[in-house]
């Protein structure tokens, strides 16, 4: 077996190299660089499990990074466990064929209770008093310690919400050193995020973005170096390219007005009620999974969605047979975006009716995808003075709410999901073991076989 790490430099694009990522470009030009052709969802958890299983939605199950769960009448996003998804990881299938393989998991989605050998992934503390602690997941317990010691507490705050920065993709590359010390995985799968943020919070055009590649290449060139010294084969890729966005559509806010969702009114907020709305869109970037109850009532919200300014598809069952999304978690329609529009997920018509984790960083509440959680609401005249007396309260022990971000979209300058059109624009691949890109343009499915026959080849 050839021992291989696979770096995931999420946001990274043929069109992103240059001299602002010398490491990376120097590794290229070495090597072997193949555009990877973009699949629909182009989200997070979905493309990593395309390329961690060889399978597409319609098989795997992960439909987007959250959906409506019909069982639970709950719509929930970001979870963790390895067993929702539906196919054989690439671990699995090399652990068959050789007991002696060792996989370690740093941060890619689905990590907990996984099979694989060594595993870290995020894990806060949400104490009863409303305080929510930095901390992470591992395989073996022992990790946890061992890397609280030597790289100290996880930078959760700057993993994500307006205050991210390199730190978190940092630390996630020590610990990725931590672990190859310490354990010697035949397979390391690296997750480093870094760039996903600034290209969402101001697009990909912005000068500041320049910056970002700088900063993420540093990282990933102390990668190669040190898993080459070690005679380790890297893979680097990505998930997805960024589109320049000017458009948040808001199709929750025109079922409401036609009158198929339902809310219930709490402290003055309102709250989405899924298990009694006659329809919903889940928004997921620039997909929204559309729930329908009645079948009879499909073809009519497919039309009134196919009239909103910002959209350019609907798929009804045999669309989503096409893009690999015929799957019961999937929405009875799926909508997809122009290129530089996104959705989002408010339903309240009015500011006032706002629900109260709608100006927070709430991923696990919010009954969709929120962009808007990396910004800073502009409308706060002294925000660092109000994050402050937020802190404050956190650290005298009192419950608080870091209400600190918009809750409009107007800020939100990149989004994805979509496929782009151009491969200059989506996700790539690259190598230094060339004979092994054996195509011009890879499917999402052949990074499953492509980091196999890293290892076997």
């Amino acid at each position: 077996m050839n021992r291989t790490a696979v770096l995931n430099v999420v946001g990274l694009t043929p069109d992103l190299i240059g001299d602002q990522t010398p490491n990376l470009k120097k590794w290229f030009e070495r090597g072997k660089v193949t555009p990877v052709k973009a699949m629909l969802p182009a989200v997070t958890c979905s493309v990593q499990a395309t390329y961690l299983t060889g399978k597409m939605p319609d098989t795997h199950g992960i439909v987007a990074n959250g959906w409506y769960f019909r069982e639970m009448d709950e719509i929930k996003f970001w979870r963790q466990s390895n067993k929702l998804v539906q196919s054989e990881k690439i671990w699995e299938k090399l652990k068959k064929e050789n007991p002696d393989f060792k996989c370690a998991n740093l941060f890619w989605w689905y990590n907990m209770n996984s099979s694989v050998d060594y595993l870290i992934t995020p894990r806060p503390i949400y104490r009863a008093d409303g305080v929510k602690i930095p901390d992470v997941y591992t395989k073996p317990a022992s990790l946890r310690d061992d890397l609280q010691k030597n790289l100290g507490q996880f930078p959760l705050f700057n993993f994500w919400g307006p205050n991210t920065k390199i730190e978190s993709s940092e630390w996630i590359a020590d610990s990725a050193i931590h672990t190859e010390n310490e354990y010697s995985p035949t397979l390391s799968l690296v997750y480093l995020p870094h760039l996903d943020y600034n290209l969402q919070r101001v697009g990909p055009g912005h000068p500041d973005v320049e910056s970002d590649l700088k900063e993420i290449d540093r990282v990933c060139g102390k990668l190669l170096n040190f898993y080459e010294e070690r005679g380790i084969r890297v893979i680097v890729l990505s998930e997805y390219g960024i589109d320049a966005v000017n458009r948040p559509v808001s199709l929750n806010r025109l079922l409401r007005k036609e009158g198929y969702i339902t809310v219930r009114e709490e402290m003055g907020g309102e709250i989405l009620i899924p298990g009694t709305s006659r329809a919903f869109a889940v928004a997921d970037h620039q997909i929204a999974h559309i729930y329908i109850k009645e079948e009879e009532e499909i073809d009519r919200i497919k039309a009134l969605i196919e009239k909103v300014d910002g959209v350019a598809a609907v798929l009804d069952e045999d669309g989503k047979k096409e893009h690999h999304l015929d799957h019961p978690r999937s929405g009875e329609l799926v909508a997809i975006a122009e290129p530089d529009a996104w959705f989002t997920y408010y339903y309240w018509l009015d500011d006032e009716k706002a629900p109260d984790f709608a100006p927070t960083v709430d991923i696990h509440t919010k009954p969709g995808y929120d962009p808007a959680e990396l910004l800073i609401d502009p409308a706060i005249r002294l925000p660092m003075v109000k994050a402050g007396l937020r802190l404050l309260q956190k650290k005298l022990g009192f419950r608080y709410k870091m209400d600190l971000i918009p809750i409009e979209g107007s800020g939100v300058k990149g989004s994805h999901g979509r496929i782009p059109d151009s491969v200059n624009k989506g996700p790539l691949v690259a190598t230094q073991q060339a004979g092994l890109l054996n195509s011009d343009i890879l499917k999402p499915t052949d990074i499953f076989d492509l980091i196999y026959r890293h290892v076997t080849e």
